[in-house]
């Protein structure tokens, strides 16, 4: 997609970007096509272990390692970017996701709950700290675009999504709330797009992900959307032309959301129907 510098003069603050798989890295990568400015983020654990470096230097920019938990990192991070950058951000991406209890194999039902609290603590209330931090930093532009990438099972039952599932709802509603008291006080923008499922490091380790990717490109009228086509929408978020769009939770998933039954399925389970 031809992306028409939609970002040009725009800073930024990209988390998450692990390897080629992951949707941050698309984001990055578009957001640099765009015009953008940005520094990269992950926890230093993540930095060792993925290729985020390569990226830096493909988009010209620097790595600052920061636990997301840490309002002490995030602090430093915040005050780093815009001294890198030269200026106020104006918008930053959240692509952060862990569950101790998926990685574990706990059922939902026998989960740990110590491992319940680090993966709410690093999947949502991360969000929290980021905004908050961002404040006690005055480090948003007015007019800011912040986006976290959320999934559809924060409304709907997916049984091996497992606690996940709840920390995308906390997530999604940390973004409406913070939403609200931004946008009165600094006409900052927050939203949530909900993907469809993407075979991501975080996402390939849920049981079962390669049936459910291939049920949920049957039902979608569109098919599942890519990274790719991911990472363009979030740019347009990040761009002017969504200047009026906040505290919403965005489906983005070519129609998954919205459709009951497909042929496909329907044909797939009871055989062609009779004409």
């Amino acid at each position: 997609m031809n992306t028409h510098q939609l970002l040009k003069g725009k800073r930024g603050i990209i988390f998450g970007a692990l390897d080629p798989d992951s949707i941050a890295w698309h984001v990055a990568e578009k957001a640099f096509a765009s015009g953008a400015r940005f520094t990269l983020t992950n926890a230093p654990v993540a930095l060792r272990m993925g290729k985020i470096q390569e990226l830096a230097q493909k988009c010209e920019t620097e790595v600052i390692g920061a636990d997301a938990t840490s309002m002490e990192d995030l602090s430093v991070l915040f005050t780093r970017s815009q001294e890198i950058l030269g200026g106020q951000i104006d918008f930053v991406l959240h692509s952060i996701g862990m569950s101790l209890n998926v990685r574990k194999g706990k059922h939902y039902t026998e989960i740990d709950y110590d491992y319940y609290h680090k993966g709410l603590d690093i999947s949502a209330i991360s969000f929290h700290r980021i905004l908050r931090a961002a404040m006690d930093c005055h480090a948003l532009a007015k007019g800011a675009s912040v986006l976290a990438l959320s999934y559809i099972a924060a409304q709907r039952v997916f049984p091996d999504y497992n606690d996940m599932a709840d920390a995308k709802a906390l997530l999604e509603s940390i973004g409406r709330s913070f939403g609200y008291h931004l946008g009165k006080s600094h006409g900052i923008r927050i939203n949530t797009i909900s993907q469809s499922p993407t075979f991501t490091t975080a996402g390939s380790g849920v049981k079962g992900f390669d049936q459910f990717f291939r049920y949920a490109d049957l039902i979608s009228p569109l098919g599942n959307a890519s990274a790719d086509s991911c990472a363009d929408f979030c740019v347009a978020m990040f761009s002017d032309l969504t200047r009026m769009i906040t505290m919403q939770n965005i489906f983005h998933d070519g129609g998954f959301s919205n459709t009951g039954v497909s042929t496909e399925i329907m044909n797939s389970v009871m055989g062609p129907s009779e004409v």
